[in-house]
Order: structure tokens, then sequence, then C-alpha cells
């Protein structure tokens, strides 16, 4: 804070805004806010929708790129940085650049700083020159801040000084960023380490170990079992303020369908059947009217590999990202149709992934290879298969051309070298699964034109996709960005090994964010044709529904007779000539008084469809503080009736609502867990003017006004539902939160409060045994202590267990705060997690 007073205007010029995610907690958020408001920054409030004001900002703090507006910041040229930007410009008491900054994955040596020892001058700037356009720092002297130092020997100066004052640096051959550069994929350094690299130590026939693929994790599959359930307890929360959409193209039954609809309902996101409400659109191919309406009109479309990856995670991610996460091609891609394709040195998800990958191209994949096999994928150039394949002409490639081939929706020539480059001690599997779709490839080829049909928000969403793909050209990220022509190679000093070629940067796409969770087993396609029977019934029965007024016309024209018994053909006539047959077949004692009753006069049946004809709910509105029904309970169900004739539904605070009605701010449970719903919030007095009118009055009208609790809590209610808007849900999200049993008022609505929020809570008893895992700093990787909340009353047996509560905290490498309850009921009505000493039950008590 010292730095903060002597350079107040160090963050003066800039408007920054945060986006939450699971590596941006909204602890990290509320701590990193203060810092930058005390070096004069601005915190950019979040926008009527929730969204970020991106054309305000002059920086998003983000550590993914997996966040909505992230196209618009980059149509805009707003730039976003990690986290960790703020702490650089704060250290070095100047801002710091913003390219090595990025979350962009493209980026691979986003996280290097270099510096070269005994490299030849011409190669020390063509690796400098490429390490900087991809994200890295270089640096001329070897500093505390150094990552790696790129040496032939350790005898330089250099390497020594490292050696000596025990840096973390790693000590590197220049090779490591040869094989980087011609892959476009950052490598394990492991085998370029100095004193004893592999590559120069070992034969490249030896074994490798076959890697972990993190990244594959949820995307392995376009069909996989599920759904699978969030991590731990959080409170599924991605799909908050969703519209989502299922096709009837998706290869599940009626059960799975409805566990799915229940799990998004619960997670107070909204299943729809009509294109352009959805946010989101979850279909198994590439093709129908749905699937190009949604596709213009630039909504997220998805398969089921992606909604489970998301529902798993809780967090939103692009569908273009995962290969498998994109709805594939019904008949395969063209070209791919008369391969048959094996796999070698590939094991675990790997293979899985490229397996599923094969046969979505349409291809046929082998697990044995014979000689009518016509292309190998290989991790490495050493196994049976590859000595196999070139005796019989078999063509070798690595992963990446069927991966890039699958992305550019076309057969790629395999001329290019990065498919016929193995490194000789790296198994390729470690880098799979981080090749991306670009939407203007998928658009030209499966949902071309549609501008005369597109809206407003549908047409400046792809002017800002059309900018954003423009801008990133701009910053040498395309697949032919090429950063160093030297063709010079070098010669290692004192090494046998051949001169390599020269450097160079392939193609270059979005790699997937590591995860370390882990999903269920996944299965592969099976047939849908079950699916397409469902979708079949499924229009009949909209079709029936939508006949069903004619069809009560004539079930009553059947029973209209004519006055002389002259008619007109037709009605009663008709029926009785048409199906006299049927009917006296069929007729019995009792049917033939049912039918002498439906003879009568039709007089009661007007009545019997003004129920059906009740207006469709679109108000639904939770109530809280309102008195009208509190003394008179007898009135309230006929009150109810009236609401529901003018489409307004009164809902319980855990069903899904679009109002909140009060009388004011009041930090009742029912309003404070609806509020993180972020509900548009209006006077109670307009459910009073709707039931002694029969009419709605205009919602301008009634507008929740309430300028002495506003001052009261610190916010404006506009405020906090903007805020509420952008949480989401997550405004406590991973939070733990501790209650006393004994609490005042009782444990559940704190709870309901908590829970709503995405906190963890748990209860605090006498006798409950250690829940916060002992950890040492050193095992949070020097990460400060974060914050555990108790809340508690001032009882004798409440004030017992704070001293255990705060040594279980310590003991977990977490700071204890002992709270009145005053602070969630605070935190929840602002919508913003932040933290005051006032609150803390030891300095009442005191």
């Amino acid at each position: 804070m010292a730095e903060g007073h002597e350079s107040p205007g160090l963050l003066g010029s800039c408007m920054i805004a945060f986006v939450q995610s699971k590596s941006l907690s909204s602890t990290l958020i509320s701590q990193l806010s203060q810092i930058v408001k005390d070096h004069g920054a601005e915190v950019l409030e979040p926008g009527r929708k929730g969204e970020i004001r991106v054309p305000q900002a002059t920086h998003i703090i983000s550590n993914t790129i997996d966040f909505d507006q992230y196209a618009e910041a980059q149509a805009l040229m707003i730039p976003v940085v990690r986290s960790d930007w703020i702490k650089a410009t704060i250290a070095r008491n100047k801002l710091a650049q913003v390219r090595p900054f990025s979350p962009d994955p493209r980026m691979i040596f986003s996280s290097v700083v270099l510096t070269c020892a005994d490299i030849p001058p011409t190669d020390k700037e063509a690796i400098a020159g490429a390490i900087m356009a991809l994200g890295g720092m270089e640096s001329k002297d070897l500093s505390r801040q150094t990552t790696h130092l790129c040496a032939l020997s350790l005898d330089h100066p250099k390497c020594i000084e490292a050696k000596k004052k025990n840096l973390k640096c790693k000590i590197v051959l220049p090779h490591w960023f040869d094989d980087c550069f011609r892959l476009g994929k950052r490598i394990d350094e492991g085998p370029y380490l100095l004193p004893n690299p592999e590559i120069l130590l070992k034969a490249p026939e030896d074994a490798v170990k076959i890697p972990a693929s993190q990244q594959l994790e949820g995307a392995v599959s376009t069909v996989p079992t599920g759904p699978y359930e969030t991590g731990g307890s959080e409170k599924l929360v991605v799909f908050a303020q969703k519209k989502i959409m299922l096709s009837w193209d998706l290869p599940i039954n009626p059960m799975l369908r409805k566990t799915i609809t229940d799990k998004i309902v619960k997670g107070d996101g909204e299943i729809v059947d009509v294109v352009e409400d959805c946010d989101m659109f979850v279909c198994q191919y590439r093709e129908g009217e749905q699937y190009v309406r949604a596709s213009q009109l630039g909504k997220d479309v998805g398969n089921l590999a992606w909604l489970y990856h998301m529902m798993v995670y809780n967090e939103w991610t692009s569908p273009f990202r995962r290969l498998l996460h994109y709805p594939i091609p019904k008949n395969g891609i063209p070209g791919f149709q008369d391969m048959r394709i094996t796999l070698s040195n590939y094991g675990g998800e790997a293979r899985l992934y490229l397996e599923n990958l094969i046969t979505a191209a349409g291809a046929t994949y082998t697990r044995t290879m014979k000689s009518e096999n016509t292309h190998l994928i290989t991790a490495r150039m050493h196994s049976e298969k590859c000595e196999a394949a070139k005796d019989w002409n078999i063509e070798i490639v690595n992963h990446f051309w069927i991966e890039e081939s699958y992305a550019a929706c076309h057969v790629l020539p395999l001329n290019n070298p990065k498919y016929r480059h193995f490194p000789p001690r790296t198994n390729l599997g470690e880098v799979i699964g981080q090749t991306s779709f670009d939407e203007p490839t998928l658009r030209e080829k499966y949902y071309p034109g549609g501008e005369e049909r597109m809206t407003d928000a549908a047409k400046k969403k792809r002017k800002i996709n059309e900018r954003a793909q423009k801008n990133g050209l701009n910053v040498g990220l395309d697949r032919d960005f090429n950063v160093m022509q030297d063709p010079t190679p070098w010669e290692p000093a004192g090494s046998a090994r051949k001169a390599r070629a020269t450097p160079a940067l392939g193609n270059f796409s979005t790699p997937a964010k590591t995860r370390h969770v882990r999903s269920g087993k996944e299965n592969d396609t099976p047939s849908v044709m079950s699916s397409a029977s469902r979708s079949a019934k499924a229009q009949a029965l909209s079709k029936l529904q939508d006949l069903a007024p004619d069809i009560a016309l004539y079930e009553k024209e059947k029973k209209r007779a004519a006055k002389d018994g002259h008619g007109i053909w037709g009605g009663k006539r008709a029926a009785d000539q048409l199906d006299k047959e049927r009917v006296n077949r069929s007729s019995s004692p009792a049917s033939r008084a049912a039918d002498d009753v439906e003879d009568e006069p039709e007089n009661k049946r007007p009545a019997k469809r003004a129920k059906v004809s009740l207006p469709e709910v679109d108000m639904r509105i939770c109530l809280t503080g309102y008195k009208r029904w509190v003394e008179n309970k007898g009135t309230e169900e006929a009150d109810r009736r009236k609401l529901r004739s003018l489409g307004i539904q009164i809902v319980q605070e855990n069903a899904p609502c679009n109002y909140l009605a009060a009388p004011g701010m009041v930090r009742t449970m029912k309003f404070l867990r609806c509020l993180a719903k972020g509900p548009d919030v209006i006077n109670s007095s307009f459910i009073t003017a709707c039931i002694e009118t029969g009419k709605r009055p205009p919602l301008k009208d009634h507008r929740l006004v309430d300028k002495a609790n506003e001052a009261r809590f610190g916010v404006t209610i506009d405020k906090a539902v903007n805020r509420a808007r952008a949480n989401r849900g997550r405004l406590l999200w991973g939070v733990p939160i501790y209650c006393t049993a004994d609490i005042p008022n009782g444990v559940d609505a704190f709870k309901n409060i908590a829970e709503a929020n995405g906190a963890i809570f748990k209860v605090y008893r006498a006798r409950s045994g250690t829940t916060i895992k002992p950890t040492t700093e050193e095992e949070d990787e020097g990460a400060g202590p974060d914050p555990v909340y108790l809340l508690t009353g001032a009882s004798p047996a409440e004030r017992q267990l704070w001293p255990r509560f705060e040594e279980m905290a310590r003991k977990g490498h977490m700071e204890p705060r002992i709270v009145m309850a005053d602070w969630l009921l605070d935190v929840a009505m602002r919508q913003e997690l932040s933290f005051d000493p006032k609150y803390l039950m030891t300095n009442r008590v005191s």
C-alpha cells in the first residue's frame, strides 16, 4: 500500500473490468479491485444486462479467453490481460506490457522471460523475435524474473551465475525453440535441459513415456455418457440467465432429455423451443434449418459433449475451442470417405479422441494396420507400424494433419513439413487437442448468407467477429505467421548432432485450457434412428395441438341437427350416416346415456374453454414483504386467480422468476435469494394495482424506489441488479462459509442466501471435526492465505467454538474471519464481495 501513496496516479488513466472464473475468484477480484483503486484506477461497474462495458474499458482482467465478450474486446482492440499484469505493473512502478500477460493460448510463450548465452547472433535475434511475437519477453541480462536461459553449454558466465545463485530458470538448448516453432506448439522442455539433455544422450528409438492428455477431458467423444455432476458441492451456475434449446436430433432418450432439462432449470437456466429465443443451441449434426438459423443468428452452437463439459467444469467455453464440441458433419468431410487410417504411439484418451475424430471426418479407422491402409497417424517415428508403413508406402503423419483438416472442413495436403515433424524425444500426444475452429470457415461451408433474415443483434455480432478475426491476424497470430526467415542453421558446440533446418513457425491455433477434473467414461457414437422416430412423434404431436380448435369445432358440428330434418349435408346428419355402423357396434347403455347428455345444448362449453384460454404467463414474480395477504388469508387464492388471468404468476424464491416485488430493499431471505438471479425489481404496489383494477398498470410507475435503504446499504437498486446479472449466481463462488448451529434466526435462511450466491456452506458444531485440509504455504505455491468465514452470534456456547475454528483455518493456510451474520446479508444485498473489520465479532465483543 505504501507504493500506492508514493505514486497515486500509476493507474490513474486506467478503467479496469474484471472477468470472474475459477482461476480468478471473486475473493481475488475483491482484493485486486481495492489495489487498483488505491493506485488511481476506476473499476467499471457492469452494464444494464450484467455485461462488461467494453468500449469504456482500457484493460480487461481475465485469466481465460472463455467469456462471452472476448471477441468484442478483440474487435475494439481492448487489451485482455491476466491478473499478473497488475502485480507486474505495481512492482515496476510503470504500466507493464500487455502481450506477455495475454491469456490467449495461441501466445505459447506468454509466461517465458528469455535471455541467451553462447548463441550465434543471427539465431539469437530470430529466437528473441519469435518469442516476443508469441507472448514472451527477452532480457539481455540474467535476473530473478528470467524463466529460460538458452545456451549450448554450461560454460557461459550466465549459466555459471544461474547455478551459483540457485535461480529457478531452466537452461535449455536452442533445439527446444526450433521444435516449438516447427510445430507451432509449446512442448515440454525436459528433453532439452542442460546439463544432460536427452536429445543428445539417448537414441531417438529409445522408449518415451506416453503423456497424459488433460486438455482432452470432456472432449474425447461427440456423444459422451452423462450428464456428469458438477465438481464438489458447487451450485450449477453456468446456465444462469441463459436460454437453451435442445435439438431433436440429439441421440438421447426422453428420460435423459428430462434429466438434462431439470439440471438446466435448477441452475436458473431456461429451456426454449424457438431458435430465435435461445442463447445456446445444442444439436448433433451440421445440417437442418434450425442449425443454419441458429448459426446465422450468432447463437452458441455446440453438441452434447460441449453441454456436458460446461456442466462438469461449471464454466462457459466456446464450442469452437475443441473440435469434438461442435456438431459433426452428418456425411463426413469430402475426401475422407476412401481413407483407411490407423494410429500408433498414442494412448489413453488421446487414442480415443483420434478414433472419434477420424470417424467424424468420414474416414475408416482400423485398429490393426494392413497394406490397404492409406494413412498412419503417429506421435513418434519409431514403432512396428512405422517400419511397416515405410515398406508399404503408407503415408506417415502426426495428428496435426487430421486435426487441422477437420478444422478446415477439407483434406489438407501432406506437403506441410509440420505434419511430418517428430521431435526425437517427445511424444506428440502431449500437445494433442489444441486445434480449434475458425467461425468464418464454418460459415462459408455450412451456413453462408442469411443476412436478409438476420436480426440487428446478429448483424452486430457478425461484424464484431469479423473485426476480431481481422485484428487477430494483424498481431501475427494466423496460421501463416512466420517470424524466422533466416535460412542459416546453427551447429551446437561440442555436439555430434547434425545441423537442423531453419526454425519456422507453422500453423498456429488455439489450444485448450489445461483441465484437472477427471471426467467419466465416454462411448462411441450410437445410432440415432430412435431419435428420428422421436422427432417424427414430436412433430405429429405439435401438429395435433395446432389442429385442436378445428377438432373441437368438428365435434360440436357433429351434434348439430337441422330443425326440419332436411338441412344441408353435414352436422349430425352426416355424422350419423358415416359413423352409424361404428357407433352401433361400440355402444352400450352407459355410452348411450353419455351420448344423450352430450346431445344437450352446449350452454356450459364456453365456461370450460375459458379456463383453457388463460393468457400465457410472461411475468413470474417472487413476492416478499407483502402485507395484504398476511391478515386476510381468504382473499389470497382469489387474488392469485385474478393475477393469473393477467398472465402473472406468483412463484417461490427457488423457482425461475423475472421479477422481484417488495415494498422496499428488505433483507429477507426471499429478497436476497432472488436478487442473486438478477431479476427486475418492482414495488409490490404493482400487485395491488393489478388486483384492484383487473389490468396491468405500466411497470415504469411501480419501479422500486427506496433512497433511505440505498443510502443505508451503500448501493442503488439498479447497481445491485446489474452486479447480480454480471455475477450470475457466482458472487461467493468457491468461498467457504461456516455457520454455527445456534446462530440467531436459524441456519437455513443463511444457507439459502449463501448457496444462492455460489458459496460452499457448512454448519460448524462443537463436535465438528477438521473439515479444512492441513496445508502449508509451499503446497499452495507461495500464494497468500484465502479467507474462510464463520457466521456466529455472541452466545457463550458459540464463543467457545471460535478458538477451534481459528486453529483449524490457520493449519489449512487460510485466514479465519469470525463475523456477524450482517456481513453475509450486506454482501448479498450489494452483490459485491468486500470485507470491513466492523463485521468481526471480536471487535463487537471487545
